[in-house]
């Protein structure tokens, strides 16, 4: 029989990301994500219902996530749901609750502020390769040219000015 483990998430940060590390050294970050479901009552009347949700990711995932975000910063997730169970200390009972293992992510927003979201590319580590979505589940890219540049202005040099063509910028 398949089973199917799978969530995908967009919300706000509820609090800061707090990074920690196992004693293998694996790093992991702990954080909140709010979610909202925007719907009319009978009466017609537009109400708001916020899902809380706590979220862990680890690696290289986790430190990204812990440099970047902030919170209220909005985020995409996609995941899968651990359920842990302990006793309680204090009251000896049983306790569980339900998490939300980070696999992808994306940072949705813009750049400035945390209310604002932050840094529209994906993660990525030194070799430029996103490590947040394997290759095979990236979307699938625009195919539309970009747009044409203006044509180059021919403009006399002032004094001591340097002029570059294309050819002379190194990337």
């Amino acid at each position: 029989m398949a089973n199917v483990n799978k969530v995908i998430l967009i919300g706000n940060l509820t609090r800061d990301p707090q990074l920690k590390y196992l004693p293998s050294q694996m790093a992991v970050v702990e954080f909140g994500l709010a979610t909202n479901h925007r719907y009319k009552t009978a009466t017609g009347e537009e109400r708001d219902e916020v899902c809380f949700v706590d979220c862990s990711a680890f690696g290289r995932r986790a430190e990204v996530i812990n440099q970047y975000c902030q919170k209220g910063k909005q985020l995409y997730i996609e995941g899968r749901l651990k359920f842990d169970t302990w006793e309680d200390k204090q009251g000896g009972g049983k306790r569980s609750k339900h998490t939300v293992v980070v696999d992808n992510f994306q940072f949705l927003g813009g750049r400035e502020g945390a209310g604002a979201g932050g840094g529209g590319a994906p993660a990525q580590e030194a070799g430029g390769e996103d490590q947040t979505r394997p290759p095979a589940a990236r979307p699938p890219q625009r195919s539309s040219p970009p747009p044409a540049a203006p044509p180059p202005t021919q403009e006399p040099p002032l004094g001591n000015e340097q002029h570059f063509n294309d050819s002379d910028i190194p990337f």
